[in-house]
């Protein structure tokens, strides 16, 4: 495929969608000592770039197959583009969605489809949703609509390369966007490959669903074993065909970004600027302070999708806390007699660190019981000082490492 393909389907787009904004970041320039420029798919009528694939390859079908229906699999943002889509076209489609995925996009997508589509809820994972996709199309003579990995998907999402362009005097010195399937940075490297050559790409993954990564080290898409869905929007445990080549071929730059930090940007986007990203939304400027960028360079961020369910919001802190810091867990022996719990307090607790949890259980023995503490700091530079005042203490105090297999427990 090549640059023709993603003008094509542009002016496909042209009468759907309008160019969404590209804004000048204070926050994020002030970091990095240059000008950083934030594109805001968020604000696509689905809160997601997912529409620009999604309707390029339904508006590319023979009426035949469109006869005959459509269905996909997604984390979510890929299912609302396909039902707009599906809705503005007037094709039938199933949407397949892993139990993950967060009421607020299940909703959506019921909504944005309307009467031509229907959701089935299948699995704990995307790939699970996929396979379940894959049968339908089998057995019913359907059209899949990949998330990624389908060349006018690719166009689609490479029409964002393209506005950027369109809309900068210049072409960015860096371009950074997020990683998933693939289909958005492969759309990205199809267009500035040929207009913008000089461009820097960063791709972006969550490091628990580092597939591209993986990719890359094998040499051909591979499955990975586990993955976190905390960030649902890019947890895909293996990419496309299609989106490795094109990355692979053009020696694409990769980074893997902890979720404790995408968590730390998800709060700044929304209580500096103003912005509800989800956690895949906040995955490309998550990863601008990892970069070496030079000063003065101008950067351009994706911030991708705006579809957050508020009932995350109190996991969102607790893992950016913790990230930054801020926020630990003991396993505390309190001495089965009067006055423990206040001496815990008199003399281990500094004057700005607070008690977030105690979970007492019953008394292991006779003179014994354990509890789980959780203790949010002041500052992070508090703990060498807290963890003293532990280990002078009378009970006997254990922390709980954040990659320790029982603080999967807490989080």
């Amino acid at each position: 495929m090549s640059a023709r393909d993603v003008d094509d389907a542009a002016e496909r787009l042209r009468a759907v969608i309008g160019p969404t904004p590209l804004q000048l970041n204070p926050r994020l320039s002030d970091e990095l000592g240059g000008e950083v420029w934030v594109k805001r798919e968020d604000l696509q009528p689905v809160r997601s770039y997912k529409i620009r694939g999604a309707y390029n390859l339904i508006a590319e079908l023979p009426e035949q197959a469109r006869a005959a229906g459509v269905v996909c699999a997604s984390a979510g943002n890929h299912a609302q583009g396909v039902a707009f889509a599906c809705n503005r076209l007037g094709v039938k489609g199933r949407v397949y969605l892993p139990g993950t995925t967060p009421r607020q996009k299940r909703d959506r997508v019921a909504r944005l489809g309307r009467d031509a589509v229907e959701v089935r809820v299948v699995g704990n994972t995307y790939d699970e949703a996929a396979a379940a996709a894959r049968a339908d199309a089998e057995s019913t003579g359907a059209t899949q609509v990949p998330a990624f990995d389908d060349p006018r998907t690719i166009a689609g999402q490479g029409t964002i390369a393209r506005e950027i362009l369109a809309q900068l005097a210049d072409p960015p010195d860096v371009l950074v966007v997020p990683v998933g399937g693939g289909g958005l940075l492969s759309g990205a490297i199809t267009y500035l490959r040929e207009h913008a050559p000089s461009t820097r790409i960063v791709g972006v993954e969550p490091a628990s669903a580092a597939s591209m990564a993986a990719a890359f080290a094998a040499g051909e898409p591979v499955e990975l074993d586990r993955i976190d869905p905390f960030v649902d929007g890019a947890a895909v445990r293996k990419v496309g065909a299609d989106t490795f080549r094109i990355a692979h071929d053009a020696g694409v730059e990769l980074l893997a970004v902890p979720e404790g930090r995408i968590c730390v940007e998800m709060l700044s986007l929304y209580q500096s600027d103003g912005i509800i990203a989800e956690p895949a939304g906040a995955l490309s400027p998550a990863a601008l302070g990892l970069l070496d960028i030079p000063r003065n360079a101008t950067t351009v961020s994706l911030i991708s999708g705006g579809n957050n369910d508020v009932s995350r919001y109190a996991d969102i802190v607790e893992r950016a806390l913790v990230y930054e810091g801020r926020k630990h867990y003991f396993l505390v022996e309190f001495p089965q007699e009067p006055g423990a719990l206040r001496r815990f307090l008199d003399d281990v607790l500094g004057p700005d660190d607070d008690i977030t949890l105690f979970e007492y259980t019953k008394r292991s023995n006779r003179e014994t019981g354990p509890a789980l503490v959780g203790i949010e700091l002041g500052a992070p530079d508090d703990l060498p000082a807290l963890l003293k005042r532990m280990e002078e203490a009378p009970p006997h105090i254990e922390q709980i490492p954040p990659d320790s297999p029982l603080f999967g427990f807490i989080l």
